[in-house]
């Protein structure tokens, strides 16, 4: 009489096809959502500077100087300048494009492993914008609104 306890190798080779199929389904839809949560990330971090140039303003009159040494363009000096805020690795770098004493207009900039992902921006109106494509038009995702 034959022993017939464990799996024959056809059968392992079919368990291992079949994961294989799920996988190469799963991941593509998995980095999908990694990709989104990272934006997510980012626009909450462009809130949280709008925040910090808003404290700026209330407390100096002008929206003007918010960034590094004084200047009125390039890494807040009110706000962390990459996003996520906390966290080793970086996906986003925060930028203030342009303050005067009225307006200011804010630029997260994809980097590392979300290159190419799209630019995100947003003033002193509320007006969000992604470049998703990074062509240079910024309301690729509609007119006031970031989606994922």
């Amino acid at each position: 009489m034959r022993d017939t306890r464990g799996f024959t190798l056809i059968e392992l080779m079919i368990v291992v096809a079949v994961i294989g199929i799920l996988a190469a389904i799963a991941y593509p839809s998995y980095m999908d959502y990694v990709e989104g949560a990272r934006r997510s990330d980012a626009q909450g971090a462009l809130m949280g500077l709008s925040g910090a140039m808003e404290r700026h303003r209330a407390a100096n009159g002008s929206y003007a100087g918010a960034a590094a040494g004084g200047a009125d363009t390039g890494a807040p000096a009110v706000y962390a300048d990459e996003s996520p805020v906390d966290g080793a690795q970086k996906f986003y770098d925060l930028t203030i494009e342009a303050a005067d004493a009225t307006s200011y207009s804010l630029q997260a900039t994809p980097k590392n492993a979300q290159a190419g992902n799209g630019i995100l921006t947003l003033d002193h109106t509320g007006r969000r914008g992604w470049d998703e494509n990074d062509d240079g038009d910024t309301s690729d995702a509609g007119e006031n609104d970031w989606q994922d």
